[in-house]
């Protein structure tokens, strides 16, 4: 096969929606970083919403991006979390999929600590191939062409070929 054609994970976005800051945030926080073994990033809130309390600016989430090897890994773990089975509309037209953990405790190797408590969370995963960086290098940038794009069907296979998982 041409090695330019291989799919690979470009990255791996953990993210835990709390809503609020204070406590509740950090302890998100801390599971991330117990997760991943890196310093999370906070999401502030676009804008003001008066019915939840939330004023544009205020730190509403966090998330962690991993990349290279350490996504794979951690990849595994998660997906033994919802027992080997994604649904296929999970998948998206560019080849990318998401999928949410209800309860970050079903992740294996992650112990119950009643100081934090139970947290879910979104997994989003980006597929590439060798040659997506034209779109992101500074000269010359250029959109990746339609040919070389993952597709759905691509993403699913590769999927469920490397990691075993289950396409309902």
């Amino acid at each position: 096969m041409n090695p330019m054609r291989e799919i690979r994970i470009q990255k791996v976005t953990l993210n835990i929606g709390v809503g609020e800051g204070g406590d509740k945030l950090a302890k998100a926080e801390r599971v991330l970083e117990q997760l991943t073994g890196r310093k999370p990033a906070r999401c502030l809130a676009r804008k003001t919403i008066r019915d939840f309390g939330i004023k544009r600016g205020d730190p509403i989430g966090c998330k962690v991006t991993i990349r290279g090897k350490p996504a794979e890994e951690l990849l595994r773990r998660l997906f033994e979390a919802v027992e080997r089975r994604i649904r296929k509309d999970s998948f998206d037209g560019e080849g990318n999929f998401s999928f949410g953990i209800k309860e970050h405790i079903d992740i294996p190797g992650v112990e119950y600590d009643p100081e934090i408590g139970i947290f879910g969370m979104d997994v989003c995963v980006t597929l590439e191939r060798p040659g997506y960086r034209i779109q992101y290098r500074r000269r010359q940038a250029r959109k990746v062409p339609p040919s070389h794009r993952v597709k759905r069907e691509e993403a699913i296979d590769f999927i469920c070929q490397k990691f075993g998982v289950q396409v309902v």
